[in-house]
């Protein structure tokens, strides 16, 4: 056991102010769980293809670049799909945390026996943080170096864009998942790294409606970088997504930085909500499914999803939101599988979720 104290890298903005520390919670001792069958890898992984192109993704992901640096460093990672080196895709695993990762418990669960080529972890957290880990955990050594965030703010996108940078840096990962503390897997790592792999779309919740355009505000400051209300594209902020639009994000000099001086000290904006949407739409991107892979209950009239508690976790729970969706396609073809991630789900879900991993998800 060590305790790792990380300082976020130097940025321009304030220095935040003392917040609740990002601490995620050791796992209780238990027996580890069986190696689950994987589909057969398409081609053969080289371990050396960083190094044979002069870089080598690294073991932990803390650096002293700074967001500039880390963008540009990104924005030059190759594009091309087929590469001369034989590799597995691997899925990144995002994590965007106000303070703790209460669920850990249940993705080391997730996690366990699979080998770390099909998988890479990064942690994004309100500093100051300490992350009591033992070395032996998957999320050791996987927080990047982060900055404060607040609900509804450009400073939500920015941590998003450090998060696909950072993965981007290791030419390994195809697929980008954003998810939250209170984020869930809801089927076992087989068919989760399955379904995103063998994945021709991103998944990217993209829809204009009514609701969706009385946040193009203010409309003269859009109008001015050539973003039109009927550009305007509203969904859910977690996504996943492929490897050539998670380039396209951190690329973007052209609409993220209409989108800060358009929503600077707006309250209504909710840009997490809107920037990726509408770059999608302004891309005029055909490789999405329009829809996110993470199922939520949104209810009337209220600005938050609903949250699973203790009680909330069984085994119907389980069938409603795997099956919740109509009409769900995937690869152009009907699917049964519309979601494979959940939330919200508070703390106290973690106990009945580490029991009915075993038997719902195929897991623990």
């Amino acid at each position: 056991m060590m305790l790792l104290s990380l300082a976020p890298s130097p940025s321009p903005s304030p220095t935040p102010s003392p917040e609740t520390p990002c601490v995620l919670p050791l796992l209780p001792p238990s027996r580890p769980a069986p190696t689950a069958s994987l589909p057969p890898p398409t081609e053969t992984p080289v371990v050396a293809m960083g190094s044979l192109m002069g870089f080598l993704a690294p073991s932990a992901v803390m650096h002293n670049m700074t967001d500039e640096e880390l963008l540009w460093r990104a924005s030059m990672q190759p594009k091309v799909s087929r590469t001369p080196y034989r590799r597995v895709p691997k899925v990144a695993f995002m994590f965007l945390v106000k303070g703790q990762l209460p669920l850990r418990p249940l993705w080391e669960k997730f996690f366990s026996g699979h080998k770390k080529e099909l998988y890479s972890i990064y942690v994004h957290c309100d500093p100051p943080y300490s992350a009591p880990l033992p070395t032996d955990s998957v999320f050791y050594k996987r927080m990047i170096p982060s900055q404060k965030t607040s609900w509804g703010q450009a400073n939500l996108v920015e941590a998003e864009r450090r998060l696909l940078a950072n993965a981007l840096l290791d030419w390994s990962n195809e697929r980008f998942a954003l998810l939250s503390e209170s984020c869930i897997p809801i089927f076992d790592f087989p068919t989760v790294y399955a379904h995103l792999t063998a994945s021709n779309d991103s998944f990217v919740d993209c829809f204009d409606n009514d609701s969706a355009r009385v946040r193009y505000k203010p409309a003269a400051l859009f109008a001015r970088y050539n973003i039109t209300q009927e550009q305007w594209r509203k969904g859910s902020q977690w996504f996943e997504m492929d490897r050539a639009l998670a380039l396209e994000v951190v690329s973007d000099e052209t609409y993220f930085p209409a989108f800060l001086a358009s929503c600077a000290g707006t309250r209504g904006c909710i840009i997490d909500e809107h920037y990726i949407p509408t770059l999608v739409n302004l891309l005029g991107w055909r490789r999405n499914a329009n829809r996110t892979l993470t199922y939520m209950d949104w209810r009337a009239r209220t600005p938050h999803p609903r949250s699973y508690g203790a009680g909330d976790v069984t085994e119907e729970l389980f069938r409603m939101m795997r099956s919740a969706a109509a009409n769900c396609t995937y690869n152009g073809a009907a699917s049964d599988i519309c979601f494979v991630f959940a939330r919200k789900f508070s703390p106290d879900s973690l106990a009945p979720l580490l029991e009915l991993a075993p038997k719902v998800m195929g897991f623990g």
